[in-house]
This record gives C-alpha cells, sequence and structure tokens, in this order.
C-alpha cells in the first residue's frame, strides 16, 4: 500500500536501498549502472527505481535534503517495505586541511546540532552509528579497488546557513571529517526500526578555502563512491 510519501506497490523496492539526496542523482544511478530498471515512485518527484547489479536485486532512490525529508523516506522503506539496508551516497562539506575535494568518507558516527534522536532516545545523548557489517564491506570493497577512504565521525546540520561559523574550529578540533545534513537522522531511524545503515560522502567543497564542485559534477561525477557503494550492496 502507497504511502502518503511513496507510491510504489509492496514488493517493488529490494531490501538495500541506496539513497542521494538528489531524486536525478537517483535516476542517473539507475539508468548508469543497474539493468532491468523500474521506476516505482515518483510522489513529489521523490524518484526511486529497482533494477539489477551483476544479478542482485537492489533499489535507488533521492531522500530530499535535510533531516526531516530523511527520516521520512527512510521511515517508510523500512516500516512499510521490508527494506532492511539503506545506504546514504552523498556529498559533504570539508574543514581539515589534509581532506580535499573528491575525497571519499565513510561516517562511522554523525554528530548533530538537531534535537531529533535526543527525542527518540528521552532526551540523552544517542551515538548514531553506522551498521559495522555493512562499514567493514564498505571498507574492504574501497581498498580492494585501491579507492582511498576516510572513515570516521561527521556532522549532521539541521542548518545549511549556519549562524555558528565558530563550530567549524570546534568540529576541527574533535576530528569531524565532513558536514553534512542527513546521515545523523538515517542512523537513528534505523536503530529505531531494527534495520541497516551506512552513509558514504564525495566531498563537494571545502568550508574552508571556498573549493567547490559545480552542479553537474556533484549529479555525475562520484564515480568512485558509487562503486564501493555498488560493490557493498551486492554482498547484503
Amino acid at each position: 500500500m502507497a504511502t502518503p510519501h511513496i507510491n510504489a506497490n509492496p514488493g517493488d523496492f529490494a531490501e538495500t536501498v541506496l539513497m542521494p539526496g538528489d531524486p536525478l542523482r537517483a535516476k542517473f544511478i539507475a539508468e548508469t549502472y543497474l539493468e532491468n530498471v523500474k521506476q516505482v515512485t515518483d510522489v513529489r518527484n521523490m524518484l526511486g527505481f529497482t533494477g539489477e547489479y551483476k544479478g542482485k536485486r537492489i533499489s535507488v532512490m533521492g531522500h530530499g535534503m535535510g533531516i526531516p525529508s530523511c527520516s521520512i523516506y527512510t521511515h517508510e522503506l523500512i516500516s512499510e517495505y521490508g527494506v532492511k539496508n539503506i545506504i546514504r551516497i552523498g556529498s559533504c562539506g570539508a574543514i581539515s586541511e589534509d581532506v580535499k575535494l573528491m575525497d571519499v568518507i565513510v561516517a562511522m558516527g554523525a554528530s548533530t546540532d538537531s534535537k531529533i534522536n535526543r527525542m527518540r532516545f528521552k532526551d540523552h545523548d544517542f551515538a548514531a552509528i553506522a551498521d559495522y557489517n555493512i562499514l567493514e564491506k564498505a571498507v574492504n570493497n574501497a581498498r580492494a579497488q585501491e579507492i582511498n577512504v576516510r572513515v570516521g565521525n561527521v556532522f549532521s546540520a539541521d542548518l545549511f546557513y549556519t549562524p555558528q561559523p565558530e563550530m567549524f574550529d570546534v568540529m576541527e578540533k574533535y576530528g569531524i571529517l565532513g558536514v553534512e545534513m542527513e546521515a545523523a537522522a538515517l542512523y537513528g531511524v534505523a536503530a529505531e526500526l531494527g534495520a541497516n545503515a551506512l552513509c558514504i560522502l564525495t566531498v563537494s567543497d571545502h568550508i574552508r578555502r571556498g573549493e567547490k564542485l559545480s552542479a553537474e559534477l556533484r549529479q555525475t561525477s562520484f564515480n568512485d563512491m558509487m562503486q564501493v557503494a555498488l560493490a557493498t550492496a551486492i554482498e547484503l
């Protein structure tokens, strides 16, 4: 049965879903990497597709921008469509000098300025962490493909235009590798509903240096991240 935000039929989604923020990136991934592709949802143009990669049934769907949007789509996929594994494939901004554009980051944990997980966890701190099984497979696949990945903590921000730029100094001190807007939500939803999740990110801009990729490159050129995610997905 369709949900308020997904109009797919039961069984339309595979147990493993790759989720970029941008629905057009989901379309690009489906058309570029998957075979026997079928579009399964299009509510509000948040496109979702199911196909096959190397014989494995895999879905890909956008989750939109920010914690609320990501929370809605991941919750409905897990609770209503039987999805077991979600791999977010997105972009992030770097802070540290040793993190460069196009670096691939595997988010072991996600700090946040959002209260969403405190609401779930009775106002206590919740450690929003990835599923270790998926994380280990992703890191091993990256090494097998000779892709250098950084593994560590990211920061999921509620605001894109922050009124607290001094936080970047604090994040760098605490070893935050990248700033994005959804990982903490994904990890919280997965923990709440008993699913498995991982966030893999490509560095699309450097907050300190003012460097950034074009919108076109954001959509089409994250090949290293895609290869790691797809190689991991077929092992789940």
